[in-house]
């Protein structure tokens, strides 16, 4: 054996292989034994990564060389502050040059055409770790991903003792698949505060988005200040406290106070797009028109076709949409601005003025969805505009405010997007189209010539629940972290050169607070990213998931909450011939044991372990599984009951 391995070398000179061949197969064993190995965990996974040998170690003094470039400040920022709290080591930002510096942050004299301006080339050698980009958003993406490769301890607030700070010796190229990357983030339904924004764009950063989609008005409040429009912030913005089910609660009595909710000053919105630009993130924001504007109507009743509107507050939670007709629903109360009121048009002029010159990101998100139109069908002043306007049906009416929206729009110097429903009545064809109801209006978009932004409810709205419904606030829908995975923006027979890219959405109607919206973003915020910058034909689930088992390590040591929903058990119930329950139990991930209990007690290792279906004993209550990985709990304590479970095999 010794004998091979000594001549193997001259093997290869003798065959003449190319150091291209020779390269390659080093790729080749290098991604196998990522998939494998534990150290080197990078989401979302890199164009091109070669392991190397040995471990760069960091040292006691670290130099970081960085050129003068001011859009580098929070780059450098950021990577002080990751090597210096929890190593306890001095970290020092060199310019000009030095001699052998730790850590080389070098912005291209010539551009690397293969990069683009957010892609970067990171070496990690023995001694040193260099890091090229043509542009300053792919130094700040290549100090994400050096991040990664140091151990998860990085990630601490506070020192950490007796570790060793050493990360693999690699070559990576890397670039985005898609140029939009984004997150939508719900601040009406439930407001959260300007440092918890920040919080947020914080972590999607360290995943590589670079859009913020702000969903700043909706029935429920009105978050952001419009100047010689007061009420809209000391109306629009409060209703009363409720916490339970979404859309169940019981209607506020007068009497109660309204003093729930909060907006955003102007002054606001100007910190928190800067310190987003600052991470190379755009916001983009959503004023959601004519649906879903009970806020505005109930501080301004005269933008209502309703004469009712005068008595209508900001929504609290209560139903005030009929869904059993499915979409689009029947309003219980007016909840649309009056596209045949002139104020309407003069109000949005106001309105959009002002946020055009608050947020430098060139579209503007206008709404569009779930507009509930019954209440127009009855007006005589949109049977008039009907008339007049040569309007034949109410999505005709629709088409006609969409348009004059548009306009307005697009006399700020910005570019209109709606959802996808604004192309039912028609729209120019310089409208951005969000498609969210399914992948197959955005494909149509798009081969129609609209620029597309993909976000289906299938893969995702990471509103919805990712575990059973016995654990999770009840949403709509199921979306489990598998599924998430499985998305792919540009989808076989579009025209993707009008496919921007994608993005993941957080609806809050369920989302109380901070805590609850870190649990609903990740790990399926993971999936997204990985679908939106990685070549499609590297993602691979297996491999995704023992990456993202470390990542669960690394968000523990940060403090970021996260849903460990993908270990827990699926249940799956039907009648057999006797009209007996059969339960059938499965994972996502594979390799788990189940253990489970019907007597009340709670089930470990040593209790029965599932294998085949399940019948519950004739007085059995309650089904009480649990996952293990080998001799170790993995998943939470599941308490399903045995009446929820004949609800869903249904009649005897």
């Amino acid at each position: 054996m010794k004998y091979i391995l000594r001549i193997l070398p001259f093997l290869f000179f003798a065959l003449n292989i190319s150091a291209q061949t020779i390269e390659g197969i080093t790729e080749t064993f290098a991604n196998s034994e990522s998939i494998s190995s534990n150290e080197i965990a990078i989401i979302p996974e890199p164009v091109r990564l070669v392991k190397q040998t040995g471990h760069f170690i960091l040292p006691h003094i670290i130099t970081i060389q960085v050129g003068k470039s001011p859009e580098l400040k929070q780059t450098v920022a950021f990577l002080k502050e990751r090597l210096s709290i929890p190593t306890g080591y001095d970290v020092n930002v060199v310019n000009p040059p030095v001699a052998n510096p730790t850590i080389k942050l070098i912005i291209n004299e010539e551009e690397d055409t293969t990069l683009g301006n957010e892609g970067y080339h990171l070496t990690v050698g023995v001694k040193q770790v260099v890091i090229r980009a043509n542009k300053p958003a792919g130094l700040f993406y290549g100090v994400q991903t050096l991040v990664q490769l140091l151990p998860k301890e990085i990630e601490s607030k506070e020192e950490v003792k007796n570790i060793k700070w050493t990360a693999p010796c690699v070559d990576v190229t890397d670039y985005p698949r898609l140029g939009w990357r984004g997150l939508m983030f719900d601040v009406a339904r439930h407001f959260f505060t300007k440092a918890e924004v920040k919080q947020y764009i914080d972590a999607m950063v360290r995943y590589k988005y670079n859009i913020l989609h702000l969903h700043l008005a909706d029935d429920e409040g009105w978050r952001i200040e419009i100047k010689g429009l007061p009420k809209l912030t000391e109306v629009g913005a409060w209703n009363v406290k409720r916490i339970g089910t979404f859309g169940d609660f019981i209607p506020p009595k007068a009497d109660e106070p309204r003093n729930y909710g909060g907006f955003y000053t102007q002054e606001d919105i100007k910190e928190l797009v800067a310190y987003a630009k600052d991470r190379f993130v755009d916001i983009m924001p959503e004023i959601d028109v004519p649906g879903h504007s009970l806020a505005a109507i109930a501080s301004y009743p005269e933008l209502s076709c309703t004469p009712d509107a005068v008595n209508y507050k900001v929504r609290s939670g209560e139903k005030i949409m009929d869904w059993s007709r499915g979409a689009p629903p029947l309003g219980l109360v007016d909840n649309t601005l009056c596209p045949a009121n002139e104020k309407v048009y003069v109000f949005l002029d106001t309105v959009f003025s002002q946020i055009a010159k608050l947020f430098p990101f060139q579209y503007i998100h206008v709404g569009g969805d779930e507009v509930a139109r019954n209440f127009w069908e009855k007006n005589d002043q949109v049977k008039e505009l009907m008339k007049r306007e040569g309007l034949k049906t109410i999505p005709d009416v629709q088409a006609y405010f969409e348009k004059r929206v548009e306009q307005i729009i697009v006399s700020k110097g910005k570019k209109f997007m709606a959802w996808d429903e604004v192309l039912e009545g028609g729209v120019s064809q310089s409208a951005a189209v969000m498609s969210w109801r399914n992948m197959q209006h955005g494909l149509d978009a798009a081969n129609a010539g609209h620029e597309v932004v993909m976000t289906p409810t299938q893969y995702a709205y990471i509103d919805y629940m990712q575990a059973d419904a016995i654990t999770e606030p009840k949403v709509y829908a199921s979306l489990r972290l598998s599924k998430s995975y499985e998305f792919d923006p540009v989808p076989e027979g579009a025209n993707a050169k009008f496919i921007k890219g994608a993005q993941a959405n957080l609806w809050t109607e369920q989302v109380f607070n901070i805590r609850q919206a870190e649990y609903m973003t990740w790990p399926r915020g993971f999936a997204i990213a990985e679908s939106v910058w990685s070549p499609k034909e590297k993602k691979n689930w297996t491999n995704f998931f023992t990456r993202t088992e470390q990542h669960f390590k690394r968000l523990d040591i940060a403090e970021t909450k996260y849903a460990p929903s993908v270990y827990d058990p699926i249940f799956n119930v039907k009648r057999s011939a006797d009209r007996n329950l059969a339960i059938s139990l499965s994972t996502e991930v594979e390799g788990l044991d189940m253990y489970y209990s019907f007597d009340n007690s709670f089930p470990d290792h040593f209790y029965p372990k599932y294998t085949t279906p399940l019948v519950p004993p004739i007085d059995a209550k309650v089904l009480k599984v649990i996952t293990y990985r080998g001799k170790t709990p993995i998943g939470r304590m599941m308490n399903m009951p045995i009446e929820e479970l004949e609800k869903r095999a249904g009649k005897r």
